[in-house]
């Protein structure tokens, strides 16, 4: 495998045979995606291809987002990781949305010695593998209990060539488990995108926090009132301070809504 690369199993234990078999999978996505490949328009152009927006925001990480782009432009959507509507704004929808975070994690990962951060349900790689590219400093271990997203993400970080990503084959409470066991350190920062409402996401994701951690998830305009209805389960997650900020992305471009809740 890649340096930086780990994937492991739903135990936490390094699968020494890593998820190249994917043919489970594959079957189990059928007629459709074969249907999909068929109609699918390598021609389609993304309206921010030639845009200096994607400098701008991506900076060094650029090249990286650029391989990240091509791969989703032509394997996302028979693989289903992207819809059919995506795929003319991948940048403006995925990858710029998914970039928003990276200040919020710079922030506070500025005083750790680890700069850990942990990234929940991080299916197509959004926001984990964006994160990576633009923070080539900060260990980021991806969270995916699904096997053919995890073998999308291992081909994604060989890809994109992420030497600071580890892939964790399994749910979150697995990890939870690990932290509250010791067997790993708890996280400075944990991010998702699109995963769960708040009620959920809370017991997911803010134990896997070091005290004074923070949870940075990316919303719908329903944040407000998502936190509003979860209150009780952020506090029993020792969840406190919770916030709706909106991110700016880019002129002219949508914000991104963020959702912070801090670890008491």
């Amino acid at each position: 495998m890649e340096d930086g690369l780990r994937v492991e199993n739903s135990e936490g234990v390094v699968n020494s045979e890593g998820v190249a078999n994917n043919e489970n999978a594959k079957d189990s996505e059928g007629v459709a995606n074969a249907n999909l490949e068929n109609t699918f328009d390598e021609n389609i152009l993304d309206e921010l291809d030639s845009s200096p927006i994607l400098c701008e925001v991506l900076g060094d990480a650029l090249p990286k987002c650029r391989l990240f782009h091509v791969k989703l432009c032509k394997e996302g959507l028979i693989r289903g990781l992207v819809g059919p509507r995506d795929m003319c704004i991948l940048w403006e929808r995925h990858i710029l949305n998914s970039a928003a975070a990276v200040p919020f994690i710079e922030k506070i990962v500025v005083n750790s010695k680890q700069k850990r951060i942990a990234d929940v349900g991080s299916g197509g790689g959004f926001p984990g593998l964006v994160i990576a590219a633009c923070l080539p400093d900060v260990n980021i271990t991806l969270i995916e209990p699904m096997e053919r997203r995890v073998v999308w993400l291992e081909e994604c970080v060989s890809l994109m060539d992420l030497k600071n990503v580890t892939i964790f084959h399994g749910r979150s409470d697995e990890v939870i488990s690990q932290v509250k066991e010791h067997k790993i350190q708890p996280f400075d920062a944990v991010t998702c995108r699109a995963v769960a409402p708040m009620t959920k996401l809370a017991g997911w994701t803010i134990p896997l926090l070091r005290k004074h951690g923070s949870l940075v998830a990316l919303k719908g305009k329903s944040a407000q009132a998502e936190i509003e209805k979860a209150s009780k389960m952020i506090r029993k997650a020792g969840g406190v301070n919770p916030r709706v900020v909106e991110a700016p992305v880019a002129r002219g471009l949508q914000s991104t809504t963020v959702v912070i809740v801090d670890k008491a």
